[in-house]
């Protein structure tokens, strides 16, 4: 599976630089010069970092090959991919890689089955997206009171939902 680490944004300056929409926890490792992102645009890539620096608050990537604004902005909004297999574990037991969770079991604390883990969404607090019988998606607050248990050898997590909140899409 490909994950999304980050967004080319607009070009900076007129040597090749382009904005990165960061979309990883760990830029410092995936952003790296000499790193090769595959892309998400047929014929275009992988991409190799020739440099990299932030400026302003943004992280600023100079790719080999893209030595002006005109090239730059060519390759305004392709998103930067890493295989989810290439990501080392994260050493803690309760954190865990989208990757990790999408496609996992959903089943209540009394053993029903409620559906599947179809994406996970980061926003203030981060949600999973099941999907459930009939095609519809619920969103559940990715949280130990709402999720206690997260087997991912096992291919499941436990869902203890408060009352209605699997009905909602109903």
């Amino acid at each position: 599976m490909r994950l999304v680490v980050g967004r080319i944004g607009r070009a900076h300056g007129i040597r090749g630089d382009v904005a990165i929409d960061v979309r990883t926890d760990t830029p410092e490792e995936r952003f790296t010069v000499g790193s090769a992102l595959e892309t998400d645009r047929s014929g275009v890539g992988p991409l190799t970092i020739g440099s990299v620096r932030v400026h302003s608050g943004r992280l600023l990537v100079r790719f080999k090959g893209v030595a002006d604004r005109d090239a730059a902005e060519g390759l305004r909004g392709i998103s930067l991919l890493v295989d989810s297999e290439d990501l080392p574990p994260t050493g803690d037991p309760d954190e865990f890689h989208d990757h990790e969770l999408i496609g996992l079991t959903a089943v209540t604390t009394g053993g029903e089955e409620v559906g599947t883990v179809g994406d996970v969404l980061h926003h203030a607090q981060d949600l999973l997206v099941l999907s459930v019988p009939g095609g519809r998606e619920v969103l559940v607050p990715f949280v130990t009171e709402l999720v206690p248990e997260v087997d991912v050898p096992g291919g499941r997590i436990v869902l203890d939902p408060p009352p209605g909140l699997l009905d909602l899409a109903d």
